[in-house]
């Protein structure tokens, strides 16, 4: 049993239990079967990241060795997003129990395409090979999509199939990509891939084309124009994991192939394309978070915004100066973004509860009705902005000391314009706890939600939403043990 536990093996049980989950709560048509594969996924991810601290883990499915082979692979990157999948999981689970209506629809749907999400998520972090990870992408996009359906209107259902066509569109650049490697090379796998590459025309196109559909699923701006209405319409638990999670892997995916497997053929010039792009994100996606009627939809803007600060340091990335500091950056922006996010979106689900709504003219009396929502808002909203001590403040630090130290004033410039529009819109948020209700809170026209109003939330919904949001101001402390478990230099096919 402890051989089962520890090392290599670890790689094919975070795969299939999630699956198994899945499966489970199909036949059964219960929920524990998923509840029970996130708490052993929490359990996994903490072994396996204890492992990749000795060496970097691989396991051939079958005993078939690359090429002809599936192989898995663990690093400790690959770790760390396996950990705060599982650990952003856990709470979102929490949180779900007391957010569907036993035995409605949306509750039987949610919990195996959780499940399956979670498969999905695991897959595209330990897989080893090119074709498989389209697998995995295409059954994020579609266990994706499927949820964000279980909100039963008519706008979660247009910005489903809008997000279920761009995520098809996506699917499809990348695999015109891997063809374009499999002409070359007669090999998907990864780690021969990162070997045997140059930098010739066609591993340009071919990265150019993967980089393409991962930056549609990845939503940065101009491409992002998909997300907010799914972000803002889908059930507050589906929320944060759309975008405390899912964004996260196909950022992770662009990670890898631009400074791993296609190395060679990445440009600096690309490397400030991507820069330039998230530096408009940060900008614009905090104004439109700014203008935002609903609150949802303030958050899921904030999103836009917040993927910029990664698509920002690439070009601090690329730079041999800063790299390891832009990597620590990266890492860090990574963890505290999917636990605030995580977060605002959980409470965002509270605030909806009790006031029936999400329209910002007509909230008010937050903290009345739940200081614990209103504390969760207020750390996660604090992370977002970059303050200390929370994880957001030691991204943003690394980053700003990063682009100082190489002369990149702009870049400088655009994260503390960013900060400035963060904490406009947070704060927008955060007055609402200090208003009254002047009447009985009532539904809205145009709101997000067919709820009526509640006053009563769920323990475990305040509890789960303020963890999440404490989880990011405990990365602010616990900087230096967390950065230590990773290095820059393990960033290797």
């Amino acid at each position: 049993m402890s051989e089962l536990l520890a090392g290599p093996a670890l790689l094919p049980l975070l795969i299939s239990l999630p699956l198994l989950g899945a499966l489970g709560s199909v036949l059964l048509h219960q929920r524990w079967p998923v509840l029970i594969a996130v708490i052993l996924n929490l359990v996994l991810a903490g072994l396996l990241l204890s492992a990749t601290q000795q060496a970097t883990l691989r396991y051939s499915l079958g005993g078939w060795v690359a090429p002809l082979g599936i192989a898995l692979h663990a690093d400790t990157l690959g770790a760390m997003m396996v950990g705060i999948t599982a650990l952003v999981g856990v709470f979102v689970s929490w949180y779900s129990l007391d957010y569907f209506v036993a035995g409605s629809t949306a509750e039987r749907g949610f919990w195996p395409l959780w499940g399956l999400l979670l498969t999905a998520l695991n897959t595209l972090f330990l897989s080893g090979d090119a074709f498989n990870l389209y697998v995995g992408l295409e059954i994020l996009s579609l266990s994706a999509v499927a949820l964000v359906t279980l909100a039963s209107r008519l706008e979660a259902i247009q910005a489903a199939l809008r997000y279920l066509l761009v995520s098809l569109m996506g699917s499809l650049c990348y695999l015109l990509g891997v063809a374009l490697l499999y002409h070359a090379y007669a090999t998907l796998d990864l780690a021969m891939l990162a070997q045997l590459s140059g930098d010739g025309m066609l591993e340009r196109a071919a990265l150019a084309l993967m980089i393409a559909g991962l930056l549609l699923k990845t939503a940065l701006f101009p491409l992002h124009f998909w997300l907010p209405q799914a972000h803002a319409g889908a059930p507050a638990p589906v929320s944060a994991l759309l975008s405390a999670l899912v964004l996260k892997a196909t950022f992770y995916l662009i990670l890898r192939l631009w400074f791993d497997t296609l190395a060679q053929a990445a440009t600096q010039l690309g490397a400030l394309l991507l820069g330039l792009l998230g530096c408009a994100a940060i900008l614009w996606g905090s104004l439109q978070a700014l203008r935002a009627p609903r609150l949802k939809l303030l958050v899921a803007y904030s999103t836009v915004a917040q993927i910029g600060y990664l698509f920002a340091l690439f070009p601090l990335l690329s730079d041999p100066r800063v790299a390891s500091a832009a990597f620590d950056s990266a890492l860090y922006f990574i963890l505290a973004h999917a636990c605030a996010k995580g977060a605002m979106f959980l409470a965002a689900g509270n605030v909806m509860t009790a006031a029936g709504h999400d329209r910002i003219a007509d909230l008010g009396g937050i903290g009345a009705i739940s200081a614990t929502t209103l504390f969760a808002l207020a750390i996660a909203g604090v992370s977002l902005i970059g303050l200390p001590p929370t994880g957001g403040f030691i991204a943003k630090w690394l980053l700003l000391q990063s682009a100082l130290q190489i002369g990149a004033w702009w870049l400088a410039g655009v994260v503390l314009i960013g900060s400035l529009l963060a904490a406009a819109y947070i704060f927008r948020v955060l007055a609402l706890g200090f208003t009254i209700f002047e009447s009985p809170p009532v539904a809205a026209v145009g709101a997000t939600s067919t709820r009526t109003p509640n006053a009563t939330i769920a323990s475990g919904r305040q509890w789960s939403a303020l963890a999440l949001a404490l989880a990011a101001l405990a990365l602010g402390f616990l900087a230096t043990p967390v950065l230590g478990l990773f290095d820059a230099g393990e960033l290797t096919g």
